[in-house]
């Protein structure tokens, strides 16, 4: 496996299998070409054997110099359970760090409990929302009306960037 940057040669490969990773829901709609167009420094790919396998789309934050954010991430179905997304995480942290963030953004939808469960064990702290579904702080209509999400902050230091 090898993990680098990606490019948009990557995403015009990538982009028609997003919706496949998923099952066939529409999720392609996640990853507009913009993020790596102009934040491909923190956007990644993990390969093996020429295939892609994995991916993460991230960036800084230009409001606050202390954030960075990770937006998309896909494992390709085949390639689950080998830890390549933590993998990615710490590629993307590192990168971070690299450029003086320390804290690390993150959201998901409050039913996707994998990851959810993910960002737990990976040492994201869910931010208290507005109220709580399920025993999880939710933030309502974060994305707009209906749009409820639970939202992470990862605090990264010099020593755990590593991979």
């Amino acid at each position: 496996m090898h993990i680098r940057n990606m490019t948009l040669q990557d995403y015009d490969a990538l982009i028609g299998q997003v919706n496949e990773w998923w099952g066939g829901r529409q999720m392609s709609d996640m990853l507009p070409r913009l993020f790596v167009r102009h934040f491909k420094q923190t956007c990644f790919i993990v390969e093996s054997d020429g295939n892609t396998c994995g991916f993460l789309v991230g960036f800084l934050s230009q409001a606050d110099p202390q954030a960075a954010y990770i937006h998309f991430v896909g494992i390709d179905p085949a390639y689950r359970r080998q830890k390549l997304a933590r993998e990615l995480y710490q590629m993307f942290c590192k990168k971070a760090m690299e450029q003086g963030r320390t804290d690390i953004y993150a959201v998901t939808t409050p039913i996707n409990k994998t990851s959810i469960a993910f960002h737990q064990a990976n040492s994201f702290s869910i931010i208290e929302g507005t109220h709580v579904i399920d025993g999880i702080p939710v933030h309502a209509d974060y994305d707009g009306s209906g749009k409820d999400r639970v939202c992470f902050v990862k605090k990264i230091w010099q020593t755990e960037a590593a991979p």
